[in-house]
């Protein structure tokens, strides 16, 4: 019996040291299985960071070209508003002139817009009642001066406008009202306007 405990340790023995062996050597697997798990999830969460940083750059950066244009477009808008602002005022100044300087202005428009010197002054009712005969005869004396026919006269009827004048002959008209001129030199002086308010 003796030898066969022996055995029995023996076996017994062995098979245990088989299992730390077994046991050692999974230990060991398990923790090289831990330190690639975490050296992988490192890299995980730092390639998750560098996404999300880089992601919210992107973000910023769209948001800040948004907001600049908008700016931009702000600052566009009330540039606009400064420039349409001056021909505003431009047409005011205008209907501000004094009476003598005003009918200057009237008789230069029509003779200079006259073709045939005997076309028709239309003016706004106001103007019509106030300077119309003043206006007809400066324009004529103007026409003179320069050695062209001097037959223009008032028109029965007057304009829906807020200055200037209308120069007719039959059915033909020569708009010189002083809103279609603001908008011809709107078109040609913006840019000038704009550069003297903003340099």
């Amino acid at each position: 019996m003796k030898g066969t405990e022996k055995i029995i340790e023996h076996i017994r023995s062995d098979a245990q040291a088989q299992a730390d062996a077994i046991l050692a050597q999974a230990e060991q697997q398990c923790v090289q299985i831990r330190a690639d798990y975490d050296r992988k999830a490192r890299e995980f969460y730092s390639e998750k960071i560098r996404a999300g940083v880089k992601d919210c750059e992107d973000k910023n950066e769209s948001m800040d070209r948004i907001a600049r244009m908008e700016a931009r477009k702000g600052m566009l808008a009330v540039k606009q508003e400064m420039v349409s602002a001056c021909f505003d005022r431009a047409r005011e100044k205008i209907a501000e002139l004094p009476e003598d300087v005003y009918v200057d202005f009237l008789a230069k428009l029509a003779c200079g817009s006259s073709v045939t010197g005997d076309e028709q002054i239309v003016l706004n009712a106001a103007d019509r009642e106030k300077l119309g005969k003043k206006a007809v005869d400066e324009a004529n004396a103007l026409l003179k001066m320069s050695g062209r026919k001097a037959g223009l006269t008032l028109a029965d009827e007057s304009g829906e406008f807020s200055g200037g004048l209308v120069l007719k002959r039959g059915n033909i008209e020569d708009n010189c009202t002083v809103d279609l001129l603001i908008d011809l030199s709107r078109a040609e002086m913006s840019s000038k306007v704009a550069e003297v308010l903003f340099g």
